[in-house]
């Protein structure tokens, strides 16, 4: 069994790379002529070029599901078709010890897909906005045309709003708003600096500028009498050095969507949020469906099963393929869909994450057992005629 796995092995990973390189190739081709209309001054074609490398693995990500179920498809439908699968079926390999086998080819793509969520990904995201942040003044992710927004509270339990026009990199911003609230969320100060620093819990301004609101300014504007000291006052200081909940890593954060971040990183983004009573209802399902990423894998491949085994003496790849290609659309439409329906819905982040891998593994189970109930039912009559004749 062990040269039919490894056999197996090579015909699927041969598979699986040529259409991933198709789709891959395909989808970054759709966006290279998308991108063309921002050709000009500021972003050369050789940028442009840039960009699409930095968004490769992005592709690779979101079409490795798709590309591995339809390369198994592809591999498994081309065995069939050589009755190289009836012959394993012939020696007495069930459907579920086939099954087995396709799961343990499986398990090192898990760990590719792994490492490519947790390391390749976040990093090519997070200098894909940092390019694109430089190249077209402006980046996707948590970024709005007014900035970057945080909200966080200070050692005194009031509340302060940030807004950073620009990040770069080892936690260095730029051009930062800050809004000081009192205990009656009534504004205090209003803070700006050209640049700052996040380090060891600290945020260090530079060249700052701040207006200071007298707490009673309210009730003066509401008096028509003058008012004998101003209600604001304006103080400019080389420095200033604040304590703060923000690091640069929970400023990659905000750059990067949730789906997109390490583990690690969207668990202490979690915690951020939680504590400074942001939702997370996003994070949460991100961070579920990161941890049931690499096991989506052995749903495609659960689901490539049957179709690859079904009618093995008859009919060519081409049908199988196509049946293939569609079940991963669906599948993908499916995942889409329980990832709103959960918003909307106020689900549970795991049932909105694990519903659609769940019920794809039930599915595709159910048929492969299906498939191995009629293939035993037919030995059996064949068996039974045999014995009829001989009799």
């Amino acid at each position: 069994m062990r040269t039919a796995r490894r056999y197996l092995a090579k015909e699927i990973y041969r598979s699986s790379a040529i259409v991933l390189l198709a789709l891959v190739g395909l989808f970054m081709f759709f966006a290279l002529i998308d991108g063309l209309d921002k050709v000009g001054k500021r972003l050369t074609l050789l940028n442009l070029f840039y960009l699409q490398l930095l968004d490769l693995p992005n592709h690779l990500y979101e079409l490795l599901p798709i590309g591995f179920l339809i390369g198994a498809v592809l591999a498994l439908a081309g065995l069939a078709q050589r009755n190289e699968l009836i012959i394993l079926r012939a020696s007495g390999v069930s459907a579920l010890r086939l099954l087995g086998t396709l799961w343990l080819i499986a398990i090192p793509l898990m760990l590719a897909a792994l490492v490519l969520s947790e390391y390749v990904t976040p990093a090519a995201d997070l200098k894909g906005s940092e390019a694109k942040l430089s190249l077209l003044g402006r980046a996707e992710g948590g970024r709005m045309a007014s900035g970057y927004w945080f909200k966080e509270a200070d050692d005194h339990g009031n509340m302060r709003v940030i807004n950073i026009k620009r990040l770069g990199g080892l936690g260095r911003v730029q051009n930062i708003d800050m809004y000081e609230f009192g205990p009656a969320d009534n504004l205090i100060n209003f803070v700006q600096a050209q640049e700052g620093q996040f380090e060891n819990g600290k945020l260090i301004l530079k060249q700052v500028a701040t207006t200071h609101i007298d707490p009673q300014s309210a009730h003066a504007l509401l008096d028509t009498t003058a008012v004998e000291q101003p209600i604001s006052s304006f103080v400019i200081l080389p420095e200033r050095i604040i304590d703060t909940t923000l690091s640069p890593e929970r400023l990659i954060a905000r750059v990067l969507t949730p789906e997109r971040m390490a583990i690690a990183d969207l668990l202490d983004y979690i915690d951020y949020l939680e504590r400074n009573q942001l939702q997370t209802d996003r994070q949460q399902i991100a961070l579920w469906r990161k941890i049931a990423y690499p096991f989506t894998l052995l749903v495609m491949v659960t689901i490539a099963a049957p179709i690859g085994f079904v009618q093995s003496r008859r009919g060519g790849v081409g049908p199988k393929v196509f049946l293939g290609i569609i079940l991963g659309v669906v599948f993908f439409m499916i995942n889409q869909l329980a990832l709103n329906a959960g918003m909307l819905g106020n689900w549970q982040p795991w049932a909105t994450a694990l519903l659609p891998n769940i019920i794809g593994f039930l599915i595709a189970l159910a048929a492969l057992l299906a498939i191995e109930h009629r293939h035993a039912a037919s030995i059996w009559l064949r068996n039974r005629r045999l014995l009829r004749g001989v009799a």
